[in-house]
């Protein structure tokens, strides 16, 4: 029992010298802390974390909950969670050690501050006397300037409505119309782990900016699809790009502006340090950078835009930099030594022919074709345009809209210039668009068809019809001639307008060639004229073929068919030579009602897929195209 009363006192005697040890190394670190933050600091910090009561507890604990708090500025802590007191305070002293490291090194650089400021306390001091002085002498805001900022503020509040030329641009897939093969080649060159950069070819007015907005919409952030959800799409007219040789501005490509010039900020400007700005390339990183008639840029500028598509980044160069400069911020050397990224899939769209574009840019993209608009394309667009608008419109009204216009845009222009025609004329509800509204609107806008010769039911001696192509449209070329026998024996005359250029002087040699090894007749027995109804100029040899024959039917008097055209080039030998643009051209032809159309028979293989409403008849020799000219023959 004695053993035991002397074990328990100095169980005791350990238990309060412990204590007395916990006690006191708490109170060396709220000696610290008050040391470290100053005494009135101290509160305020303790006050803030909710530890006023805990620290001047008389219980060890919450005092030792108290320092934790401060220490790690925490106030949601309550207690020690289970942890030896002596754990607790291991943590603590290194928390301290670390707050007594920060607070020297901060210290250090507030005493290097305060001397920069000492040095130039002087300068610091003129500098803000002759600021106030200025201030003084002029202020920069005043009535005028206040009332300029009210009328600002009255505009920004004022608003009219959306274009109707912007309501009706297609706003998803299902309402672009005739570009269904070109939209899904489009679509399975971009939803691809390896996109490719790509040239799109056609006519204005027909979707091709839209097309390529609405694919990327589709393809983003699919499993197949290099483009996240949040991949830009940079929409920028290369007409209004151009080089800058003196490479001071670059909206394309990026540029740098110097710090005497060209106006850097004020702060990199004080310190002589040159601003990189960049470019449309950059913001179109890891999107599209769509540039619309991109064959209207620059040479120079291509050949810039070429590099940065194959190195990825944009590199920007200046005289003013220095690499070994302390006060350049790190971004601005991140941008001169490494460049800006600028990984982009590149979308130019053109109404240039493919041979007016650079071969260059050509041998890096993938080229896609969007077709002509048909006059039930027209029709279709009318119809849908009608109903974004909520407007009635007869039944004609398509019909007559597709003979002056070949795109969707034109299409809707004429459309809304009859709708406002009618609102004005009639306040009733729901509008009603009459033939006569689009007769008048087109009338004001002094728009002519778009195809002047059309085919018939008609037979006629010595005019026929060839096809030529303008751009990305085909275009019916009225062809006629007239014989008579020469007044003087083997003396005839042959005259065609001058207009044509010389490939009709040339068509006509040939055919006369033809013509004496068909029937034996000698093209100088007659006084023969060739006109291009129109005036038309043809600048290749695909109508000698309808030269010929509209040469031939004059002087045997053979009449043609109305509804038949043909293209196709004549050699001496009397063979139908292949010719270029055959989509454009059997496009002009099933817009101009021809029911059969003649080509040469090694174009075959350029006829587009899915051709319907007209018959397309290969031929090898001029004479295989009696039968299908020339009536009862």
């Amino acid at each position: 029992m004695e053993q035991y009363l002397v074990d328990c006192g100095k169980e005791k005697r350990f238990n309060h010298s412990k204590e007395k040890r916990l006690s006191w190394l708490i109170d060396s670190m709220y000696k610290n802390l008050t040391n470290l933050y100053g005494a009135q600091g101290l509160i305020l910090r303790a006050s803030k974390l909710d530890a006023i009561d805990l620290m001047n507890s008389s219980d060890l604990m919450e005092r030792l909950v108290a320092l934790e708090k401060i220490l790690r500025e925490n106030p949601a802590i309550k207690d020690l969670q289970g942890r030896e007191p002596a754990e607790v305070l291991k943590e603590l002293e290194e928390l301290m050690a670390d707050t007594y490291a920060r607070k020297t090194v901060e210290e250090e650089l507030q005493q290097r501050i305060q001397e920069k400021m000492d040095q130039r306390q002087d300068e610091y001091f003129r500098q803000i006397k002759r600021q106030v002085i200025k201030e003084q002498q002029s202020s920069t805001e005043n009535a005028a300037t206040l009332k300029k900022l009210g009328q600002l503020e009255i505009m920004e509040r004022t608003s009219l409505n959306q274009s109707a030329l912007e309501i009706l641009r297609p706003s998803c897939l299902e309402e672009i119309i005739g570009q269904e093969q070109a939209l899904k080649s489009l679509i399975s060159k971009l939803n691809t782990p390896y996109p490719q950069h790509i040239l799109l070819y056609g006519p204005p007015g027909v979707g091709k900016t839209t097309c390529a907005r609405l694919a990327l919409e589709l393809i983003k952030g699919k499993k197949e699809s290099s483009f996240k959800e949040s991949a830009p799409f940079i929409e920028v007219d290369g007409t209004t790009l151009r080089w800058d040789p003196r490479e001071s501005t670059n909206p394309l490509l990026g540029s740098v502006h110097d710090p005497i010039y060209q106006g850097a900020k004020r702060e990199l400007a004080d310190e002589g340090i040159p601003e990189p700005k960049m470019g449309l390339v950059s913001e179109a990183h890891g999107g599209i950078l769509f540039i619309d008639e991109i064959g209207e840029m620059d040479l120079l500028l291509q050949n810039k835009l070429l590099k940065v598509m194959e190195d990825k980044r944009v590199f920007f160069e200046s005289s003013y930099y220095d690499p070994h400069d302390e006060k350049i911020p790190q971004y601005i050397k991140h941008m001169f030594n490494q460049g800006v990224p600028a990984d982009f899939v590149l979308i130019g769209a053109t109404t240039r022919r493919r041979e007016d574009i650079s071969p260059a840019f050509r041998s890096r993209c993938m080229e896609i074709f969007f077709e002509p608009l048909t006059a039930d394309h027209i029709k279709q667009i009318v119809a849908n345009s009608s109903r974004k608008l909520g407007i009635d419109i007869e039944k004609e009204t398509g019909e007559i809209i597709s003979r002056y216009t070949a795109d969707g845009r034109g299409a809707n222009k004429i459309l809304v210039d009859a709708y406002a025609i009618a609102l004005n004329q009639n306040n009733t509800r729901p509008v009603k668009v009459s033939s006569d509204h689009i007769y008048a609107a087109i009338h004001n806008s002094r728009i002519t068809p778009h195809i002047f010769g059309q085919a018939s039911a008609d037979k006629e001696i010595g005019k026929i019809f060839g096809v030529g192509a303008a751009g990305y449209l085909g275009t019916i070329l009225e062809l006629e001639a007239i014989a008579f026998s020469a007044e003087t024996g083997a003396q005839g005359k042959i005259r065609f307008n001058d207009t044509a250029g010389s490939m009709v002087r040339d068509s006509v040699f040939n055919a006369a060639s033809v013509l004496r090894k068909e029937s034996g007749k000698n093209l100088y027995d007659y006084d023969l004229h060739v006109n291009i109804i129109g005036g038309g100029c043809v600048d290749g040899p695909s109508a000698g073929a309808a030269i010929y024959l509209a040469i031939f039917s004059a002087i045997e008097q053979k009449l043609v068919r109305q509804d038949v055209a043909i293209t196709g080039e004549l050699s001496i030998q009397g063979k139908v030579k292949p010719v270029g643009a055959l989509h454009e051209k059997i496009y002009g032809a099933k817009q101009a009602g021809i029911k059969e159309f003649l080509i040469p028979a090694e174009n075959l293989k350029d006829i587009p897929q899915g051709i319907a409403g007209i018959d397309i008849i290969p031929i090898q020799y001029i004479n295989e195209a009696y039968s299908h000219v020339f009536v009862n023959d």
